[in-house]
């Protein structure tokens, strides 16, 4: 017996949205490759050099698990790019400081960011661009915002800082 496959009635924003951006990330970490880190090291950095923060503060807003978070950081201290200081504020509590070198890979990686960003705006039209990034904002800050509980979990992304 053969079955026929139904039709879509709705586009697949599933594929859509994992193949693009699993190759804008392919793209953003082969651009991170010349900087000698990774998008994950400049997230840490970037977020780290906003003000001070500790390392657990900086997994969350990177969506890292400690073991990651730790790993990351280890990389960072041994490029001489941040180093792990007492908190100002809490004795107890160790903040990643970001060093001279430090600042100068996240002035370099905004740069590579906001090219690579530029690039897969600029391979739309103009007036689709605005439209793009104003309904993809809609729906992380709306619709999209919050996972719901399945009973197999999903991994989850990156999330957007509020």
């Amino acid at each position: 017996m053969t079955m026929s496959v139904p039709t879509r009635s709705v586009a697949d924003l599933s594929f859509l949205l994992t193949h693009t951006g699993h190759v804008l990330q392919t793209r953003m970490t082969a651009a991170f490759a010349d900087l000698g880190i990774t998008p994950r090291a400049y997230c840490v950095l970037f977020h780290a050099l906003e003000q001070e923060r500790t390392q657990i503060e900086l997994a969350q807003i990177s969506d890292l698990d400690k073991t990651t978070m730790v790993v990351t950081v280890d990389e960072l201290e041994k490029a001489g790019f941040a180093e792990r200081r007492p908190s100002s504020v809490d004795r107890r509590a160790r903040i990643i400081a970001v060093t001279e070198a430090g600042e100068r890979v996240v002035a370099e990686g905004a740069k590579i960011a906001d090219r690579v960003h530029r690039e897969a705006l600029e391979a739309l039209p103009k007036t689709q661009r605005e439209v793009l990034v104003a309904s993809l904002t809609r729906l992380a800050d709306g619709h999209l915002a919050t996972p719901v509980e399945c009973e197999r979990p999903v991994r989850r992304t990156r999330q957007r800082r509020s």
